[in-house]
C-alpha cells in the first residue's frame, strides 16, 4: 500500500470546511477533473497526471467522503487513499471515457459547482463534458472558483511543515553556491549540478528550474538552460520549484561571477529591500495590492514587465492569489506567498529577487533563508 503524505484527519477537514461553504452557496456537489484538486481531497498522488490520455473526475458532496470517478489503471493508488466509492472505467475507450458512471454519479445532484474563473482549466474532452450536461438535464453547473481557491490559500500546519521542509531544502543547495559555480561553467552544466544538488539535499524531484546569465543583468527569468559559459561581471540567477510530497517551494538567487559592478549591488539591494517592506507589512487583512505597492515604492518603478510581484505557493508552483496593484484578497493567517520583486536595468537588462513567507498573527515566518543585501560573488 502507498504511503500516505497526511493522516485521514487532514483530508476529512479539508472536506468539511468545503462542504461548510458548499451549504452556504446551496451547493449540492464539487465537480473537479484537474490534479490539484484531486489530490487536496484524496491524497492520491501520482505522476502520471504527465499523460493526457485518460481523464480523471472527483465529486465531493455536501455530505460525505468525496467519490473519485477513474480510469482502472488507478484503482490500486487510490484505493489507498481515505476514499470508499472509487468508480472505475476502462481507458483509453472509443466512445465512453467514464461518461456513464460520471453521469450515474452526478445524478442525484442539482447544483454542482465546479472551477471556472481565473487559473482553472477542464482536463476534459470538451465534447465530452458537453455531452455530460445534456445527460444531466436538470443539473446546474456553476462557478465555484471562489470556493476552493478559499480553501487551498489558508494551508495547514503540515502542508506547511512540508513547504518549510522544502524550502529549507533549496536554501541549503543555494547556500553552497561557491562550490556549485564557477567563471567558464556553461549554463547546461550549472543548471545540472544545481538541481543534483537539490535531489542529494532531499527534494523528491525539481521540475521547475529557470533562470540565465548576462552581463550587468539577465534578459528574462524563464530561459531554459544553454551552453553559454558564465564568465566575469556576469550575474547568475537561478530560480526553483524543487518538490517534496508534492509541495513545492518557489524561490530564486542572485549570483555575481568573479565581480559585480556599482548597478548590480544597487539593484540587488533594492530588490532585497522591497522584500523586506513587502514583509513587513505582511498581516492579515492587508491586501495582495498593499503588499504590491510597498515593493513598488521601495524600487521607485512598476512590476519591472514580469507583471506581478509575487503569488500563492502549495502544491503547484503558482497559486492565487496573484500580488498585483489590482488583487484586493486580503491577506490571512496560514497563507504561504511568494515575494518576487524585478527591477529594470534598460538595454534589455533585469533582476528579480524572492524569498517564500507564511502570513502568521503577526510578523510572517521566512521558509526561504532570506538573500543577505549585499549580492554574493563567486
Amino acid at each position: 500500500m502507498a504511503e500516505q503524505d497526511f493522516p485521514v484527519t487532514e483530508f476529512e477537514n479539508r472536506t468539511a470546511h468545503a462542504q461548510a461553504l458548499m451549504h452556504a452557496q446551496g451547493l449540492d456537489a464539487l465537480f473537479f477533473t484537474s490534479e490539484a484538486e484531486v489530490r487536496y481531497f484524496t491524497g492520491f498522488r501520482t505522476l502520471f497526471w504527465q499523460s493526457p490520455t485518460r481523464p480523471w473526475f472527483l465529486i465531493v458532496p455536501s455530505t460525505g467522503k468525496p467519490i473519485a470517478v477513474i480510469p482502472q489503471i488507478g484503482a490500486h493508488l487510490m484505493q489507498a487513499t481515505w476514499l470508499e466509492d472509487i468508480r472505475t472505467f476502462p481507458a483509453p475507450h472509443p466512445t465512453d471515457e467514464g461518461i456513464s458512471q460520471l453521469t450515474d454519479a452526478l445524478s442525484n445532484f442539482t447544483r454542482i459547482g465546479m472551477p471556472m474563473g481565473r487559473e482553472s482549466t477542464l482536463r476534459m474532452p470538451l465534447h465530452d463534458f458537453q455531452k455530460l450536461m445534456s445527460l444531466l438535464p436538470k443539473s446546474q453547473f456553476s462557478d465555484c472558483t471562489r470556493l476552493i481557491q478559499r480553501l487551498r490559500q489558508v494551508k495547514s500546519e503540515a502542508e506547511i511543515a512540508i513547504l518549510r521542509d522544502i524550502c529549507g531544502i533549496a536554501s541549503r543547495s543555494f547556500a553552497k553556491a561557491k562550490t556549485l559555480f564557477h567563471e567558464g561553467q556553461t549554463l547546461r552544466d550549472a543548471f545540472q549540478v544545481f538541481k543534483t544538488n537539490l535531489l542529494q539535499e532531499g527534494a523528491d524531484d525539481v521540475p521547475y528550474l529557470v533562470g540565465g546569465a548576462g552581463q550587468g543583468g539577465y534578459g528574462d527569468v524563464i530561459s531554459p538552460p544553454s551552453d553559454q559559459r558564465l564568465m566575469a561581471g556576469d550575474v547568475l540567477m537561478l530560480d526553483t520549484g524543487a518538490t517534496l510530497k508534492g509541495y513545492l517551494c518557489d524561490f530564486d538567487r542572485n549570483f555575481a561571477i568573479g565581480t559585480a559592478s556599482d548597478p548590480v549591488r544597487a539593484a540587488h539591494r533594492a530588490l532585497v529591500e522591497a522584500v523586506e517592506a513587502a514583509a513587513e507589512i505582511a498581516r492579515p487583512g492587508k491586501t495582495c495590492a498593499d503588499l504590491f505597492k510597498a515593493m513598488t515604492d521601495r524600487l521607485g518603478q512598476t512590476d519591472g514587465d514580469v507583471g506581478r510581484m509575487g503569488h500563492g505557493l502549495g502544491m503547484q508552483l503558482t497559486e492565487t492569489p496573484s500580488i498585483t496593484d489590482f488583487d484586493q484578497t486580503p491577506l490571512r493567517e496560514n497563507m504561504v506567498l511568494t515575494l518576487e520583486p524585478s527591477i529594470n536595468l534598460g538595454d534589455g537588462k533585469m533582476m528579480v529577487h524572492e524569498e517564500n513567507i507564511v502570513i502568521r498573527d503577526g510578523a510572517p515566518e521566512w521558509l526561504s533563508t532570506p538573500s543577505p543585501p549585499e549580492i554574493p560573488v563567486i
